[in-house]
């Protein structure tokens, strides 16, 4: 995979208003403009369509192809932006029952075969058999401490290529987050009490053996 070479000049913008607008839309790609359904779940927060924008700008050179996992996947709208992108494959795990299924709906609507989506617990899935993503998204609900265990697991299970670049989005005042050292700050950017950053995994094939 082409790397990612690290930037600290980013602008500063904050986004639109997060609101229930009831459905995701897709920025680029195959199905640009599709605007699809979100089931309304507590504390589903849909990435804004600004974030979003940032987010895949950044990883242009590096979606088309790719085995990606959209983690904590909510309204599908990472993982479906990335197969817009040609994306080769995005696993989406959501443990929301009504949202796993919207999003099976959403596959089936936009006429995919390459999205698969299982509904489970992040963390439990994390501990079975494993097979390794060049992409993965880490977006969790937010104050429930789950991204320093799901980091863990991610590096420690054999989830994620030697070089894999890993999207982590988080509350702002979570500033003493410990994540694996293999992991290089590639983008770091705040809007409003939120932050969202890029990492490149950096490990040599031999050290994976």
């Amino acid at each position: 995979m082409p790397r990612v070479k690290p930037s600290r000049n980013i602008p500063n913008k904050s986004p639109a208003p997060q609101g229930k607008s009831g459905f995701v839309r897709i920025i680029s790609g195959q199905w640009k403009g599709r605007k699809l359904p979100v089931k309304d779940v507590e504390g589903l927060r849909p990435t804004t369509d600004r974030v979003k924008e940032t987010i895949f700008n950044w990883l242009a050179p590096h979606v088309r192809g790719v085995r990606c996992l959209d983690l904590f996947a909510g309204s599908g709208g990472l993982g479906l932006e990335a197969l817009s992108r040609y994306a080769e494959q995005v696993t989406l795990v959501e443990m929301d029952k009504g949202a796993a299924d919207q999003i099976r709906k959403n596959l089936t609507a936009l006429g995919s075969s390459k999205g698969l989506v299982i509904q489970s617990d992040a963390v439990s899935w994390l501990q079975g058999p494993a097979t390794p993503f060049d992409l993965v998204f880490l977006d969790p609900p937010f104050r429930r401490e789950l991204l320093p265990r799901v980091c863990d697991l991610l590096e420690q299970h054999g989830w994620l290529a030697p070089d894999a670049l890993i999207y982590l989005e988080r509350e702002k005042e979570m500033a003493d987050l410990t994540l694996p050292a293999s992991w290089q700050l590639l983008k770091n950017k705040q809007a409003g009490q939120v932050c969202y950053q890029l990492y490149l995994r950096e490990v040599s094939n031999e050290a994976d053996v």
